[in-house]
């Protein structure tokens, strides 16, 4: 089996990190150089930054704190937020990220995708999906999950892969920060219809979603977490104990 990788998220608004549910209602958490130092000491795989109102407010990613948390880690970081143009891909990469994580700015741009495969690589593109059910189906968001494009989720993903992402991230706007487990049925379709890494983002409530997550979708290569990170209510180290008593390969 693949080794399956635990990855903590930081959102950031001015120049905190914030946590809320459903992409609503965000409350301060700490700093994210502190924060971020936390997790790499403590055992994450990897970690992913984004600054959530970037898009939103139409302007650039916050490179000062983020250059301080790609100096202070040792894993591979991945940031998103305001990527629009293949000179953001390259702002953030000198900032020390290790791959860049793109949403609105794909949606308006889908080519933004096919160039930045080809300059950087597919490895460094992350296509990052905000997908909410609306009236039974999996529609995209854009603008931090604040505006419903009207696309389908799922055949939007697998475009964005056959242009040059190279991993996933799917989001569900559904289960964000309500702690009651990954939307397994979202996960599973689109790893139905790609064949790169995909990440699960939103719902982790406790290490049980995490084994039921990886034991239910073998495909899905990460789960990532906020809340239950940031607020002490499981410790990485911990959870991984977990996973590999479970029979999961994670990284020690």
């Amino acid at each position: 089996m693949i080794t399956k990788r635990i990855i903590p998220c930081l959102d950031v608004k001015d120049g905190r990190v914030v946590k809320g549910v459903n992409f609503l209602g965000l409350a301060d958490v700490s700093s994210p150089v502190k924060l971020a130092k936390f997790y790499s000491d403590g055992g994450a795989d990897e970690l992913v930054f984004y600054d959530i109102t970037a898009s939103a407010e139409g302007r650039a990613i916050f490179t000062d704190i983020l250059t301080e948390v790609a100096r202070t880690i040792f894993i591979p970081l991945t940031v998103g937020g305001g990527i629009n143009t293949v000179d953001d891909f390259d702002r953030v990469l000198k900032c020390g990220a290790d791959k860049v994580s793109v949403n609105s700015g794909a949606i308006r741009n889908p080519a933004l995708i096919t160039e930045a495969a080809k300059k950087y690589g597919s490895q460094c593109v992350v296509i990052s999906a905000d997908v909410k059910r609306v009236d039974g189906v999996f529609r995209v968001f854009a603008k931090g999950g604040r505006e419903n494009t009207g696309m389908e989720a799922i055949s939007w993903i697998k475009s964005c892969v056959e242009r040059g992402a190279g991993e996933v991230v799917l989001n569900s706007i559904d289960t964000d920060g309500v702690k009651k487990g990954f939307d397994l049925e979202m996960l599973d379709a689109v790893c139905n219809v790609v064949n790169v890494p995909v990440i699960a983002s939103g719902g982790a409530g406790c290490k049980e979603d995490f084994i039921t997550l990886f034991k239910t979708l073998p495909r899905v290569d990460a789960g990532l977490a906020a809340s239950i990170f940031h607020f002490g209510e499981l410790q990485i180290s911990d959870l991984k104990t977990d996973l590999a008593g479970a029979g999961i390969t994670v990284r020690r």
